[in-house]
């Protein structure tokens, strides 16, 4: 039964504001053939969001139905941009926030390219452990001062740590209190820092972006639900700010007791507005992409959650998108999670003679332009995010 009780500050009757049946559990799942990532698992998405504190939770998931192992790929520091964006982050940590020396445990490294940075900023001095199911790779790295874990990190497998890092992991827990209470009883009495980065919901909802909601990410938090997740497990809260152009937060906070100021500010209201429409705006995208593909193929671009999610909602059949275009090798040649679009190279995309790229992320605009122009490609690169703020804007 789906529950309405908040998982953070357990505040009941947490209102429904969007439902979707059928839903691919998973985003980041590498499929083999278009029948396969057809046949992937499906839940339901039934969104909820908090009256008091504002964090929003999907009251219908079911983790039995996830399975995150070697086929999960969803590392993005094959973006120029991302991976930028990844230096700016671990020089923050090492020149602002301290980070220099002692022990690093990474909750959900991936496949180890934030840890990796870290152990080789020139700045800092000391070791690693990186906990994840879906690590691929050596065991060990810098001759012993980095070493990875093909596990979940939790109380079995949890190691002391002077500080603790987890970026994009507890939007993917059902319990998020769970995690962060784990963390605390690793951390021991001394003065740990931890930093938790995840995506900002309500950018998701002032921006209308439909494609940043899907099943794995069942958690999701504003600035405040974060802030009092973490002071209830047992953190003093030292600032939650936006990065990533305003899509992620940022959490910095040590061992210890603290206060965190109440108040969910507009997100229940947010949420309500931002449900609206949905089907107005599908038609919208379906529109686009038959004008443009009268001049030839149109591909979304991004294979990760934004592009399975966008394609699940406007070409759940695959039938006028020519496919999904990915810089990730390992994505390459692969079929897209719930709707088995090909997965292709920028190469293979402007060789097909590409008519239109939709960008679901504004960050990665001037990229896949700048791409595509060195490819010879005269493929029209629309900023989807923009195009649909255009739009309301006339209505």
């Amino acid at each position: 039964m789906p529950r309405d009780a908040c998982p953070v500050c357990g505040g009941p009757g947490a209102a429904r504001f969007l439902l979707r049946e059928a839903v691919p559990v998973h985003q980041n799942l590498l499929f083999d053939t278009p029948a396969a990532a057809r046949a992937v698992a499906r839940g339901v998405l039934d969104l909820r969001a908090c009256g008091t504190c504002g964090f929003v939770f999907n009251a219908a998931f079911d983790p039995g139905l996830l399975d995150y192992g070697p086929a999960y790929e969803n590392s993005q520091n094959c973006s120029p941009a991302f991976d930028a964006y990844l230096d700016e982050l671990v020089d923050h940590l090492v020149t602002q926030s301290g980070v220099r020396d002692g022990r690093v445990v990474e909750v959900g490294c991936g496949k180890g390219a934030f840890l990796t940075k870290l152990l080789s900023h020139p700045g800092h001095r000391g070791e690693g452990v990186g906990f994840d199911p879906s690590y691929l790779g050596p065991p060990v790295a810098f001759g012993g001062r980095l070493r990875f874990v093909r596990a979940f990190y939790g109380p079995n497998t949890a190691v002391p740590a002077d500080v603790v890092v987890c970026r994009h992991v507890i939007e993917h827990v059902p319990d998020p209190l769970v995690l962060l209470r784990t963390v605390r009883a690793a951390a021991g009495a001394g003065g740990v820092k931890v930093f938790f980065e995840t995506p900002c919901v309500d950018w998701v909802f002032r921006r209308r972006v439909p494609w940043d909601l899907f099943y794995e990410h069942c958690s999701l938090f504003t600035a405040h639900s974060l802030g009092l997740a973490l002071t209830r497990a047992g953190f003093a809260v030292s600032g939650v700010r936006h990065v990533f152009g305003g899509q992620y937060l940022w959490a910095e906070a040590i061992t210890g007791n603290g206060e965190w100021p109440a108040g969910p500010g507009e997100t229940a209201q947010l949420a309500r507005r931002f449900a609206d429409g949905e089907r107005e705006r599908v038609a919208r995208w379906v529109a686009l992409i038959e004008d443009h593909r009268r001049r030839g193929p149109v591909m979304a671009w991004g294979a990760g959650a934004k592009g399975a999610t966008f394609c699940h909602l406007a070409d759940p059949s695959a039938r006028l998108l020519a496919g999904v275009v990915d810089v990730n090798p390992a994505k390459q040649g692969k079929y897209l999670s719930g709707t088995g679009h090909p997965i292709l190279s920028p190469e293979a995309a402007a060789a097909a003679g590409l008519a239109a790229a939709l960008v679901l992320n504004p960050n990665y605009v001037a990229e896949v332009a700048g791409g595509l122009a060195r490819l010879g490609s005269a493929g029209a690169v629309i900023d989807l995010m923009r195009w649909e703020g255009d739009r309301a804007a006339h209505d």
